[in-house]
């Protein structure tokens, strides 16, 4: 399968990353579906729909007068002008309109070419995608994991077409930090490797090419670290997140802090990513220490951007 026959996608997931997926290959003219596990889970997510209509209407509106609003996915820097913004507004509208979101396995998924998975980082969950997937999925189709930390190797079986299932990774706020980092897996046919870097520059993000599997890809290699050393600062009582953000964002010039990304990344996928180190079972360590507060303010509702209020409070 090339390129040109990529129609349909459907992005498994409607969390932060899965919304934005979603909404971004809508926006660029795919005719795209999100499914979701209930009723509840479209109401949650129909939310983030709206949000990110929102975003990238501000946004359009703003960089007709603000160079500075400028994002890579909505519009090339070259073609920036009042009309082109004003004509990319009804992109957006339409985008908002023609998404589709649903809890029917058959409706979601039987006549996809492109299947993006972007559900949460426990590897029995996903195994378990993958084989109910099996049933449903055409046999043209390709699949992605966003997955953040976990290698596509291990779920390339379940999958039942290991030689269509790779990894297309997305940074957080993709419309302006358009990176899509695909990795494939020993069986990753290259025919397929080569299609999904295409569709990455077809909703206007940059490809980065992982030459050989390594959890957490390049991005979350540096990121994932940085991260957890904030996180332990906060648990031992070191630094507040306030306080250990502004050491960072003063000392470096970095326009967020560690506690603003988690923030945006989602608890849930903090708590998730930090429950998988050993360490974090063992009572008295630090890693079982951060994976207890996140999940206390997880119970709280506090999750993030998303919900309004994680480590700081957002206007919803």
């Amino acid at each position: 399968m090339g390129i040109e026959d990529i129609k349909r996608v459907t992005v498994a997931g409607g969390g932060v990353l899965g919304s934005q997926i979603a909404f971004q290959a809508a926006y660029r003219g795919y005719d795209t579906t999100i499914w979701l596990r209930s009723e509840a889970s479209i109401e949650r997510c129909q939310t983030k729909i709206d949000r990110l209509t929102t975003i990238y209407l501000d946004t359009l509106e703003a960089l007709k007068s603000d160079p500075s609003a400028w994002a890579y996915g909505l519009i090339a820097r070259e073609d920036v002008s009042p009309e082109a913004c004003e004509a990319l507004k009804d992109k957006v509208k339409a985008a908002h309109t023609n998404l589709k979101l649903t809890a029917d396995w058959d409706e979601a998924f039987n006549n996809t070419d492109l299947v993006i998975e972007a559900i949460a980082e426990d590897p029995q969950q996903k195994t378990a995608f993958y084989q109910e997937l099996a049933h449903h999925l055409p046999e043209k189709a390709i699949i992605a994991t966003n997955s953040s930390t976990l290698l596509p190797s291990m779920f390339a079986e379940a999958t039942g077409r290991p030689q269509k299932y790779l990894a297309l990774h997305f940074a957080n706020e993709i419309w302006k930090n358009p990176i899509g980092e695909v990795m494939g897996h020993a069986q990753t046919a290259q025919e397929n490797f080569d299609t999904v870097v295409a569709f990455a520059e077809a909703i206007r993000m940059v490809p980065v090419k992982v030459l050989k599997e390594q959890p957490g890809y390049l991005l979350n290699s540096m990121l994932v670290p940085f991260l957890s050393a904030a996180q332990g600062l906060w648990a031992a009582g070191i630094g507040s997140p306030e306080d250990i953000d502004r050491a960072w964002t003063l000392g470096t010039g970095a326009p967020a802090g560690p506690f603003r990304i988690l923030d945006i990344v989602g608890l849930t996928t903090a708590y998730n990513v930090s429950i998988m180190n050993p360490a974090a079972k063992e009572e008295g360590t630090i890693q079982n220490r951060v994976a207890t507060l996140l999940k206390e303010k997880i119970d709280k509702g506090e999750t993030g951007v998303a919900a309004g209020k994680g480590f700081y409070e957002y206007r919803k």
